[in-house]
């Protein structure tokens, strides 16, 4: 059980991180941000995937990476619409 969250937080922080890189917010994200982004971003990601009818994409793979990665963007990009919004 302890191993398999220290993999989700391991998981969640690399997608996390890559997609804040790639959404260009890498600097004003923090590795605890990341995580959380990450994370939230692959149950997100897995949702999208499941209402799209993918399968294969859970676990702790390259698919699985990537789905985590989808999800996050997704998750940072609401975020940055709901932060314009309100400013």
């Amino acid at each position: 059980m302890a191993l398999n969250i220290g993999i989700w937080i391991l998981s969640g922080a690399v997608a996390g991180w890559i997609a804040s890189i790639i959404m260009k917010r890498n600097a004003q994200m923090g590795p605890i941000v990341n995580i959380v982004v990450g994370v939230i971003g692959a149950f997100s990601g897995g949702y999208l995937m499941d209402m799209a009818g993918v399968a294969g994409r859970t676990g702790f793979n390259l698919n699985g990476l990537l789905v985590a990665i989808l999800g996050a963007m997704v998750l940072l990009s609401l975020l940055g619409k709901m932060s314009r919004t309100t400013a």
